[in-house]
């Protein structure tokens, strides 16, 4: 049968810093095509292995290949580009002058006319970069990475200082390239977009991953759902007794019950109580994306991952 190579293979990555190890024995795989969010708190080493991936920094031990490709070697043929959060423009040039000068770095780089309009920016083309926004600025940078029509796109916080129609027209272009092929790895803070708009969630803590799955499935990981119901008169330490549950919360007639068995806690409020309106949901991403990185999941939580 025939193979496809990865997009990006990081194998074993490892990256320390004095006594800290910013980066711990990672593995990661990532298929041409995937959308990929990259997320963790601070500190927990995405920004390193970022760098590692551009090129930017050398890990201690481990590999990293892009397209079969050093990181190096893929920069220098235009498959990989960044939208990185901060520098690389000069206030005194307007943006189309910043992306014409760009442009002339690559030997076959897409047409200026064609990024600024992808980018969103072509209504301020004639605009001085320091005069630009923040979103703006972002969306220049975005335009940047266009040029050389890389195969694969790496955005660091890509929507930092968007409104919320810019990060929506952002993502909407990000789409669009991605059904046509691009393959794209993206660490943001706000997790509304990784559940928008990711194939697949990459959840480090501590330089290690601890969940690699689709969305749904990054969520599952998050142990309990929660149950909500109308009882009023609620005796909240009654419920907090019911076996399997976390926490019971009570806003006047309506109660929230956080539980690790929620078919039980839900069969238990009907055949005993005079509850109704009843209604059981999963834990959101961001429940994950707390139980998972600040040390309050299991192991067996890590051990369910990709």
């Amino acid at each position: 049968m025939p193979t496809t190579t990865p997009a990006v293979e990081l194998t074993g990555l490892t990256k320390t810093y004095g006594a800290v190890t910013a980066v711990d024995a990672l593995s990661l795989c990532i298929e041409p095509g995937e959308v990929v969010a990259f997320l963790g708190p601070n500190g927990a080493g995405k920004t390193t292995t970022i760098d590692m991936l551009l090129g930017l920094a050398r890990p201690d031990t481990g590999s990293v290949r892009i397209y079969g490709e050093t990181p190096t070697d893929a920069v220098a043929l235009g498959r990989i580009a960044a939208v990185m959060q901060t520098g690389g423009l000069l206030k005194d040039m307007t943006v189309a002058e910043t992306v014409r000068m760009t442009a002339n770095l690559y030997p076959h780089a897409r047409p200026v006319a064609e990024v600024l309009d992808r980018a969103g920016i072509t209504d301020i083309a004639g605009r001085r970069v320091g005069k630009c926004s923040g979103g703006q600025q972002q969306r220049l940078r975005f335009a940047l990475a266009l040029l050389p029509d890389p195969d694969l796109m790496v955005l660091d916080e890509p929507t930092t200082g968007m409104d919320v129609e810019g990060r929506r027209d952002f993502w909407t272009a990000i789409r669009r390239d991605a059904r046509a092929g691009r393959t794209v790895l993206f660490a943001t803070h706000y997790l509304e977009e990784a559940d928008a708009y990711a194939d697949r969630i990459v959840l480090i803590r501590s330089g290690r991953i601890v969940a690699d799955g689709t969305t749904a499935e990054v969520k599952n990981l998050a142990a309990g759902r929660l149950v909500r119901a109308t009882l009023p008169g609620a005796d909240q330490v009654w419920l907090a007794g019911l076996p399997g549950v976390e926490s019971v919360e009570v806003r006047g007639d309506t109660i929230l019950v956080q539980a690790g068995d929620s078919d039980e806690v839900a069969r238990y409020l009907l055949n005993h109580t005079s509850a109704r309106d009843l209604e059981i949901t999963s834990r959101n991403l961001e429940d994950a994306f707390l139980a998972l990185t600040t040390g309050t999941a299991t192991d067996a939580l890590q051990g369910s991952t990709r």
